[in-house]
């Protein structure tokens, strides 16, 4: 396998590329605000992201540490990436339930980690409100979510 090769594999293919960016926005949010804001690293609600900041430093520790969690986050885009094209039957219900599942785990809990600096509303109201600025961006018009809803009408009716 050439270098060429290799790299094509390692970049998400079509809307996925789409999504990775903009939940590796979210991350950067996150690890932007607290930088900025953040004073000592018990002000930090994260115990895993403390741990590292006590360690390494306020920046070097949250850099490390939102650098290791976004490695899973994007070889599971990848994957998903090259490989939804197996699932042409049940891609629309596959990409709705991966789109939720990483809008409201990674969007929505990195914007509620944000906005906690700045913002002091009830965590579910910020984690609800990362979540819908996530699928607001990530669900273009013409997507296979509109395709599923029209499959929906045509079957009701």
């Amino acid at each position: 396998m050439d270098f060429s090769s290799l790299i094509r594999h390692l970049i998400p293919r079509g809307i996925w590329l789409k999504r990775t960016f903009l939940l590796l926005g979210f991350i950067f949010l996150d690890f932007l605000v607290t930088v900025l804001l953040c004073r000592t690293p018990y002000a930090e609600a994260n115990p895993y992201a403390r741990s590292f900041m006590q360690t390494y430093g306020i920046v070097q520790g949250l850099a490390l540490f939102d650098f290791l969690l976004a490695i899973p986050i994007y070889a599971v885009l990848v994957v998903d990436s090259h490989l939804i094209k197996y699932t042409q039957h049940y891609r629309t219900k596959t990409e709705i339930v991966i789109d939720g599942a990483l809008g409201w785990l990674i969007a929505g809990a990195h914007f509620n980690g944000a906005m906690s600096w700045l913002w002091d509303a009830p965590h579910l109201v910020r984690q609800t409100i990362g979540f819908a600025i996530y699928l607001a961006v990530a669900i273009p018009k013409q997507s296979a979510y509109a395709r599923f809803l029209a499959a929906i009408k045509r079957e009701a009716e």
